[in-house]
């Protein structure tokens, strides 16, 4: 079992190296087929008062400009991917309206897996709008890499953030190529006698016991009576145990960022400090 095609998302050229190596590096992992994709959204246009006719020399600008930046995506990924000998094949869509992402999702849900990298705020323009999309429309799980990370290490240590739900246990499943293949797999619960779709008694036994039976390496931690957010709670043990992987459920609220347990706050993505698998 394996991610056998990998959709690698690649928003802006500053992310192709970081996106590349990850899906490179988990294509001679799992044997793997990579397809590179670019998205655009056709941007919103100046208008020419007081008609409120678009700017035909805007129009053109600023095509021109996301051509440009999608040729440039395309050849720095071609040439990583070359250079690999990985197989693999380049994707390029345009969206008339929407997210950039809602043009890519037949493509994206034949996939095994997405790669995707952070937001960095301060380098590029917010790309959460389309995570969002992938998480909750593509039906696939999704690798969240952390804008800060600057070595991409193997997953040895992963955790996995278990309240019960459907989603959690959807990404627990879907994450089973990486943790068969860790040293060590937590299943980390945080006041289960808030969470009324686990036995508080036994919490993530049942999926410890299961995944078990795939060879994975796991055990329990629940902290009960938790003095902190459950996103605190989270990002203390990433740090405390250096974990390498986070999985996750994908929750189905109006932003990417307050999906984990329905209420989460947008810190424990923003803080992200180990790479993220997130399923819905």
């Amino acid at each position: 079992m394996g991610y056998r095609t990998i959709l690698a998302v690649l928003d802006t050229e500053r992310n192709v190296g970081p996106v590349a190596d990850l899906a490179i590096g988990l294509a001679q992992q799992f044997s793997s087929h990579i397809i590179g994709i670019r998205a655009e959204t056709l941007a919103t246009v100046p208008l020419i008062a007081p008609m409120e006719i678009p700017d035909p020399a805007a129009i053109e600008a600023l095509q021109k400009v996301a051509q440009e930046e999608t040729r440039a995506i395309e050849t720095a990924f071609r040439q990583k991917l070359d250079a690999s000998g990985i197989a693999y094949e380049w994707r390029a869509f345009v969206s008339p309206a929407g997210t950039s992402a809602e043009s890519v999702l037949e493509t994206a849900r034949t996939c095994d897996l997405i790669v995707a990298r952070q937001n960095d705020a301060k380098h590029e323009a917010d790309n959460s709008a389309d995570i969002e999309t992938f998480i909750l429309e593509s039906g696939r799980p999704v690798l969240l890499l952390p804008f800060a990370l600057s070595r991409i290490a193997p997953v040895r240590r992963a955790l996995i953030a278990w309240n019960g739900s459907r989603e959690a246990a959807r990404a627990a499943f879907d994450a089973l190529p990486f943790l068969k293949h860790a040293e060590s797999v937590e299943i980390f619960s945080v006041d289960p006698p808030d969470m009324p779709r686990q036995n508080p008694e036994f919490a993530g036994a049942d999926l410890a016991a299961a995944l078990s039976r795939h060879g994975v390496k796991v055990s329990l931690h629940t902290e009960s009576n938790c003095p902190t957010p459950i996103a605190e709670a989270i990002e203390n043990r990433l740090s405390n145990e250096s974990v390498d992987l986070l999985v996750m459920g994908g929750y189905g609220h109006s932003r990417w960022w307050e999906m984990l347990f329905g209420g989460v706050t947008r810190s424990l993505l923003e803080s992200m400090t180990a790479m993220t698998l997130m399923s819905r």
